[in-house]
């Protein structure tokens, strides 16, 4: 039994992103499972072309490494160059773990849609957001079976493409619990960070792509209206995290305040260990987002034990177990309200800290592999 996988989602410029880690992480874990499993075999796609870091992936037994001039070039490795690759290594099925390839050839493709954000709320130029939709289209259509992330992007998929429930799967994403952990971060790395940051006052989080979806211009709206509201509430604002698709915006209303109003502070992206001492550095982590398929920067806060809250829309209730304090992402007040009662009321405080750990503790990587081999075992049985 061989499994192709394709790793188009490992090109350097995803490095920061969410589909990235859970490629990377689910090959982490398929490489241990073949180790005790010889009857199942993987094959990894690498190519010459150095911006992709499948090479950087090490070979093992059970897990290959193919190299193919076809990955080198994008637009033919999607619309069936990755098929083409597949059958030359005999393989008996491919895993795409995002949406990345048209699912065509005779090689059956099992794909993970994390979300459904092309069609509900796009975060790319037009150009780009068709081309997503026609590969989520094709995708929920043509694979052999679709992999969620969450109850939530399943409904969103039997919604709008009306496709068999037993097609779809929902296996929660890990995450890293090497760095995204309830150990105290080590003071002198840590003040060394914030130092380097300029980072002197306590501050409120946001970690994730900088864009409209995340909504992040009423984060610092309700932020604004906090510190005016409530003057013994000196906090900073942080927006870490990369620059994704219209990011202007956002920046120009963070840089665009009164005298003694407070900071915000766009760090841009840390890698995961300086990631985690900003957490666990901060006061209060918000999660405002008006669409998410899975929020792993929630999960990574929680971890962390740091008091979160979040939108009351999309999947973020679900992922986080309903234990956090939610808000109306559209309402400024009520974000305001809400972020005010989660920096001063201590009993609160200390619930999401307990309760956010545990719910958090419940994801991993390992059963997320397990479960998501489970389904493609299922299908090349089938």
């Amino acid at each position: 039994m061989k499994i192709a996988i394709d790793s188009w989602v490992l090109a350097r410029r995803f490095r920061h992103q969410g589909t990235y880690v859970y490629a990377r992480s689910l090959i982490t874990e398929f490489k241990k499972i073949t180790a005790t499993r010889p009857e199942i075999q993987f094959s990894l796609f690498t190519s010459p072309n150095n911006s992709n870091d499948a090479a950087q992936v090490g070979a093992a037994r059970g897990f290959e490494l193919t190299a193919t001039s076809l990955l080198a070039h994008q637009h033919l490795w999607r619309i069936g160059g990755a098929n083409i690759a597949a059958a030359r290594t005999h393989a008996d099925l491919i895993f795409a773990p995002a949406l990345s390839l048209l699912p065509v050839g005779r090689i059956p493709v099992v794909c993970t849609i994390h979300d459904v954000t092309p069609v509900v709320m796009p975060s790319h130029s037009l150009k780009v957001t068709l081309w997503q939709r026609t590969v989520l289209r094709s995708s929920a259509k043509r694979a052999r079976a679709i992999i969620a992330v969450s109850e939530c992007s399943k409904n969103d998929l039997l919604r709008i493409y009306g496709i068999p429930e037993s097609r779809v799967f929902v296996v929660y994403n890990g995450y890293d619990k090497t760095n995204f952990n309830d150990a105290p971060a080590d003071p002198e790395r840590q003040k060394n960070l914030l130092a380097r940051l300029r980072l002197d006052k306590p501050y409120i989080l946001h970690h994730g792509v900088v864009q409209p979806r995340k909504n992040l211009k009423r984060l610092i709206e309700a932020w604004r209206l906090l510190r005016s509201r409530n003057p013994n509430l000196e906090f900073d604002l942080v927006l870490a995290g990369q620059r994704g698709w219209e990011y202007q915006e956002i920046l120009a209303a963070g840089s665009n305040r009164a005298a003694n109003q407070g900071r915000v502070v766009f760090p841009g992206v840390l890698d995961d260990p300086d990631l985690a001492m900003l957490i666990k550095g901060a006061s209060l982590v918000v999660m405002p987002s008006l669409y998410e398929g899975f929020c792993l920067p929630m999960v990574e806060a929680m971890a962390c034990g740091v008091p979160t809250i979040a939108s009351n829309n999309s999947c973020l209730p679900e992922i986080s177990g309903g234990v956090l304090k939610y808000f109306d992402p559209l309402s400024i007040e009520e974000m305001a309200a809400c972020m005010e009662q989660a920096l001063e009321d201590d009993v609160l405080r200390q619930g999401l800290i307990q309760e956010g750990k545990k719910r958090a503790a419940s994801f991993d990587w390992t059963t997320c592999a397990e479960k998501t081999l489970a389904v493609l075992e299922g299908c090349i049985d089938a």
